[in-house]
């Protein structure tokens, strides 16, 4: 038989029986906010590439970033694809940041956090609600929990009817688990670690945590 699980059980599962070694790619909130930009859309391969490009240029200096024209951070970008879009992207959002002297505390006191900030960021064009999440979650250190493919996916193998959407999975996972910003980002790297392990292409999916287990809902019996 079955058992049924919460959110936090299933943290507890992928930590302890399925462990992700990693964490997001970056050394700086500035290094982490452009190759979340750069990504979309494109491999991580590709992605350093203009990682690269923007660290020999600019050192990842905010003020440098922000200070680039169109053509020069077009070239830098180009193996990322979509120049216009991200380059624009990263110009007026790091035109943003300099509002505020690039100071991310700053931003979360006149903001306040969680939606306000969340808002805001979804404002840009170019920053959909996983972007937006993995800002909050890894830049602003804000606990959010990012309900991306994959989580949707391994949700999905374990019944949860919220896993229709993403922002109904957020919601769930969020209003009935409390986790630190640090579990919630490792939360967030071991569902991707253990997407690409089992839960690539379409279902059915051969993985091992649905033959034991089940999200608990308020209309579960447990």
């Amino acid at each position: 038989m079955r058992q049924a699980i919460h959110s936090k059980d299933l943290y507890h599962l992928l930590r302890d029986k399925h462990p992700a070694n990693g964490h997001w790619p970056a050394e700086t909130p500035w290094e982490m906010m452009l190759g979340s930009f750069l990504v979309q859309n494109t491999t991580w391969m590709n992605t350093k590439k203009s990682l690269n490009q923007l660290r020999e240029a600019t050192g990842f200096d905010p003020a440098t970033i922000a200070s680039l024209d169109k053509d020069t951070l077009i070239q830098l970008i180009y193996s990322s694809g979509f120049h216009q879009n991200k380059s624009q992207l990263i110009h007026y959002f790091f035109t943003w940041l300099g509002e505020y002297d690039f100071d991310l505390e700053r931003i979360k006191q006149d903001l306040g956090t969680q939606e306000p900030l969340r808002e805001r960021l979804l404002s840009f064009r170019g920053i959909g609600l996983e972007t937006a999440d993995v800002l909050l979650l890894y830049a602003f250190e804000e606990p959010a929990f990012i309900a991306d493919n994959y989580a949707r996916k391994l949700y999905r193998t374990l019944e949860c009817p919220a896993a229709d959407s993403y922002d109904h999975l957020k919601a769930f996972v969020e209003d009935s688990t409390t986790l630190t910003v640090p579990e919630w980002q490792q939360f967030h790297i071991q569902i991707l670690d253990y997407g690409k392990r089992y839960l690539k292409g379409k279902p059915p999916y051969q993985e091992p945590l649905s033959e034991q287990y089940y999200i608990a809902t308020p209309d579960s019996v447990e």
